[in-house]
């Protein structure tokens, strides 16, 4: 369902991206018409992207949709799996350019161009935190159009994280992984792949969970699970390490 500010207008394209991901937990989040130093990439036939719509989700209700799916679960990927033919019909039918966060390697500044969409800020941890879904959403896709778009009115809000005093992300991570400078993967991997790992190992990161905002759009223990196995995987994969069940 598409979650437009109740004091926003929507449009065509819009609505038609609405119905397009109807029922599968994903929404528009924003959009934006890039300058130069937003690094957007031009279109397959040359010209420049004149409007970028990012698709994304919040809460559980993806997780919901994809498991009603029921996914074959023996095969890599298979939120990609279910996820993209989504995005590439989607994107067919409203004549845009997918762009998609993980296909590298020239990876899109996702991040930046959400910053641009709406109000999300970087949180101390590193994830994007927005006002309202706290830690708990993610940016699946960026829409490009060749034409200048109408859209509605950017969202304002300010982060959540100035007025946090506490700072419970930082506190609470058994392995100390935020460091100053960097997130020390080895050390997150390591921790939650020990004996003493359950609780990240079983809900998601400990440190996601304990951020105070967005609190009813935490995603399902099942759904965390799925993340941090994922998250194991792709260190231990970067870094060369073992993976479970290899010596």
């Amino acid at each position: 369902m598409l979650v437009v500010r109740s004091d926003s207008a929507t449009t065509p394209i819009l609505e038609a991206i609405a119905a397009a991901l109807n029922g599968t937990g994903l929404f528009y989040r924003g959009g934006f018409h890039p300058h130069l130093e937003d690094a957007v990439p031009r279109l397959a036939d040359g010209r420049e992207a004149g409007t970028v719509v990012l698709i994304g989700n919040a809460g559980g209700t993806m997780w919901r949709a994809f498991n009603e799916a029921d996914p074959d679960r023996s095969k890599r990927n298979p939120l990609d799996r279910w996820l993209n033919p989504i995005l590439e019909h989607l994107a067919g039918q409203v004549g845009a350019t997918l762009v998609s966060p993980n296909r590298g390697p020239n990876f899109p500044p996702i991040q930046d161009w959400a910053r641009r969409a709406e109000p999300v800020f970087r949180s101390p941890i590193g994830i994007m935190i927005h006002p309202d879904f706290g830690l708990w959403h993610v940016y699946r896709a960026a829409l490009l159009f060749a034409e200048r778009l109408d859209l509605p009115p950017r969202a304002e809000g300010a982060n959540p994280c100035d007025s946090c005093a506490g700072r419970p992300c930082l506190r609470v991570c058994p392995a100390d992984a935020f460091e100053p400078s960097r997130f020390n993967a080895k050390a997150c991997v390591a921790h939650v792949t020990s004996d003493a790992g359950g609780n990240c190992r079983d809900r998601g990161c400990l440190a996601r969970r304990a951020c105070p905002v967005g609190r009813d759009f935490a995603y399902p223990n099942d759904a965390g699970a799925f993340h941090m196995a994922a998250v194991v995987r792709a260190v231990q994969a970067g870094y060369g390490l073992p993976s479970e069940g290899e010596e």
